[in-house]
């Protein structure tokens, strides 16, 4: 469980009420409520009574308070104490991640990080987001920026920085894929999702959640192709070959975002959490723990 949950939870404890939480954190009311209710299913008690007019601290939601407030005034203290010390954090740390969180996600963190440590080295390697969690087991890397998987093994620990909806993308130009949706749109209903070919991801959590979503609504999915990145998928769809998901952040950056359109889907799908994943191992270094600590500023709270 990552300090933003732990900050979230206390806040809340202190304040009773989901509406000025959520305006003191710069979240949505339903940000907060979900970002609780994950809270509860990780401890498996219910920590908070709800009903219409109030709410109200469980006794182990009172225990758990007292144990969050704990854990962050440690993390806090241990963060003054690498302010003090950064004078002598000298060394590398490995970091994998795709291009597209190169940009929209590392580059947020690196110019607060050198300049606060500046005898910290970064070692960047790129490739598929799908292959980070493969990277870190093997030890090749101590830190990978990736969206949290299902799954998390106990051997890795996941710190949330940002969430991105994954969204349905069609072709902007004149093509058979783009009249078929377009179609769909003008006459008020949901795509023939049986006659749409299919640009998805060989691997991860968008080729988890899609294959689900599949399942969830049986239907037999038209595959044009596989491919390896998100990147890849906006690609083929800008150029026609099919409709795809992705993550709304790659899409954000990418220099092909004009030539695709965004299908409204309902329900959407489960937003990816984005965030920096590394071995429990790791986390003993005090140079990744300087990392992900100037990480945590950067990004909180979490808008």
């Amino acid at each position: 469980m990552d300090t933003q949950q732990l900050n979230l939870f206390v806040t809340l404890a202190d304040t009773l009420h989901f509406g000025q939480t959520s305006n003191l954190l710069h979240m949505s009311p339903s940000a907060v409520s979900r970002a609780v209710q994950r809270i509860e299913e990780e401890v498996g008690e219910p920590l908070l009574l709800r009903d219409s007019r109030s709410v109200s601290l469980t006794a182990a939601g009172r225990r758990f308070q007292e144990y969050a407030e704990t854990t962050l005034a440690g993390w806090k203290d241990f963060n003054e104490g690498l302010r003090e010390d950064a004078d002598h954090l000298a060394g590398e740390v490995s970091i994998y991640c795709s291009v597209t969180a190169v940009y929209s996600v590392l580059a947020n963190v690196l110019g607060p990080f050198r300049r606060r440590f500046p005898d910290i080295d970064i070692m960047l390697h790129t490739g598929d987001q799908a292959d980070a969690i493969d990277h870190l087991n093997s030890g090749s890397e101590e830190v990978a920026v990736t969206a949290r998987p299902d799954r998390l093994s106990g051997s890795l620990s996941f710190q949330t920085l940002t969430h991105s909806p994954l969204v349905f993308i069609y072709p902007a130009a004149q093509c058979a894929v783009s009249r078929l949706v377009r179609q769909s749109i003008e006459e008020a209903r949901s795509p023939d999702w049986a006659q749409l070919p299919f640009i998805i991801s060989e691997r991860g959590q968008a080729r988890v959640q899609l294959d689900r979503w599949f399942a969830e609504r049986k239907i037999a999915a038209k595959l044009y192709a596989q491919v390896s990145g998100h990147e890849g998928i906006v690609s083929m769809v800008a150029l026609g070959f099919g409709i795809g998901v992705v993550p709304e952040l790659v899409l954000d950056y990418s220099p092909l975002q004009r030539k695709v359109r965004v299908l409204d889907v309902q329900p959407p799908l489960t937003p990816f959490a984005i965030g920096l994943c590394t071995r429990k191992v790791s986390r003993g270094n005090p140079l990744v723990q300087a990392f992900l600590s100037c990480a945590a500023e950067v990004y909180r709270p979490e808008h």
